[in-house]
């Protein structure tokens, strides 16, 4: 018998019993403590309540009457198991303890329209890697031509650099177009201003549970265990101030004035339902990243673009996260090899989600060809984003009867200062 919860949710929610997600939100309009939450349904239940009502024992306990995730999702893969477990019985159909308790039910039962989503974790680190075969190929190929788009490396190692915690936000954040230098015409110097070549990047990041010790690597076939869980993320790109600057040493301020997460944490046991087996690697990696169970999951994905002006938005690319070559656990292998202590909170992209199609390209770049070949939207084109745009990324898993998704991850772009 399917797993029901006493609260209605509709068949096309994000948030089913089966799914249960984690965030942290605060009353809308309020200056109220953070609290965190799962979603179910069209509702946020509110994890402190329920501590404090005395559902949870010890460290999970005490772990929901913080401001954030972190000192639940140090706590492993045992307490998180115990927790949804919690969960899933107090919000089923059958159990009286939350469905029969009148004044619990209206403490910690808020519609989701009366709440305000936060950051869910204290972020420490970000990194972001780069592990869509398709994306890199189509990059190399727009930058360096197509008889050797890829670099030898890439099929060896996930490729990744450092981005900026400090500026990562919350959906629904605004982004304001970034200032910066761009590549000189002839012999002039390089050109200044607001980026002309704004763009999005369709991708997913893992949310670092339990870290590891400084000089400690993790063993790729037990690195499932230090992640949480997933969030859908946009990773705005500058690409005429990233193509001046990443020479030779990567991607600066061309990445770092923002990137948007989703509020609500997919954890990784929701998700084990569209687990497959990820796609053979050639050359066979190295052995510290060849893995026993090497997981991809079956989650679409898809970006809608809300033209500046017009209340209508338009799709403008479908993915799918099992489109990565390098799988999560291998990142966090690979990030972990040489010592580098992650601790709870940290954030790994995966890089941009693209397919093989050209409507599955998970940025501009691509769709555009670089702006070679400019998008029909809504009745108006792009090569890049402008003012007033807004990005729309989804993503849902669709299973027996029930969905397993992540909401939506938004940011509009706002003019550059001075503009």
């Amino acid at each position: 018998m399917a797993l029901r919860s006493f609260i209605e949710v509709h068949p096309e929610s994000h948030f089913p019993i089966q799914n249960l997600p984690y965030g942290v939100f605060k009353h809308k309009g309020s200056s109220s403590t953070p609290r965190p939450a799962v979603a179910i349904g069209d509702y946020v239940l509110d994890l402190s309540e329920v501590a404090l009502a005395g559902l949870f024992d010890g460290p999970i306990r005490d772990s929901f009457l913080q401001p954030n995730l972190n000192k639940f999702i140090a706590l492993g893969r045992p307490a998180w198991k115990q927790a949804r477990s919690t969960l899933q019985k107090l919000l089923s159909s059958t159990e009286c303890a939350l469905r029969d308790n009148e004044n619990l039910r209206t403490k910690a039962l808020l519609p989701m329209s009366e709440v305000e989503m936060l950051l869910p974790i204290a972020i420490g680190d970000y990194t972001d890697f780069f592990s869509s075969m398709h994306h890199a190929k189509n990059c190399g190929t727009i930058f360096r031509g197509p008889q050797n788009p890829i670099p030898a490396n890439w099929f060896h190692l996930p490729i990744a650099y450092h981005g900026r915690a400090s500026s990562v936000v919350i959906s629904g954040t605004d982004i304001v177009r970034p200032r910066g230098q761009g590549h000189p015409a002839a012999n002039s110097p390089p050109s200044f201003g607001p980026s002309q070549k704004l763009d999005f990047e369709l991708e997913m990041a893992a949310v670092v549970g339990p870290g590891n010790e400084l000089g400690k690597p993790v063993d790729v076939d037990k690195a499932a265990d230090h992640i949480f869980g997933l969030v859908l993320m946009n990773d705005w790109s500058a690409r005429d101030i990233q193509a001046w600057e990443y020479v030779p040493l990567g991607p600066f301020l061309g990445k770092s004035f923002g990137t948007t997460v989703s509020p609500w944490i997919v954890t990784l046991d929701a998700l084990e339902p569209f687990a497959s087996d990820a796609p053979k690697q050639n050359p066979h990696p190295l052995p510290y990243l060849a893995e026993k169970i090497s997981k991809i999951y079956d989650i679409p994905l898809e970006v809608r673009i809300r033209p500046a002006g017009q209340e209508d938005s338009c799709v403008v690319t479908r993915s799918n996260f099992n489109h990565l070559y390098w799988t999560l656990t291998q990142q966090l292998a690979h990030h972990t090899i040489n010592g580098c202590n992650l601790r709870p909170g940290d954030l790994f992209g995966t890089g941009t989600i693209s397919g093989p199609e050209q409507d599955s390209y998970g940025c501009l770049l691509e769709l555009t060809w670089n702006g070679q070949k400019p998008l029909s939207i809504s009745g108006t084109e792009r090569k890049f984003l402008e003012d007033g745009d807004e990005v729309i990324i989804s993503g849902c898993s669709k299973g027996d009867g029930y969905n397993v998704g992540f909401g939506t991850c938004t940011g509009k772009v706002l003019p550059s200062p001075g503009c």
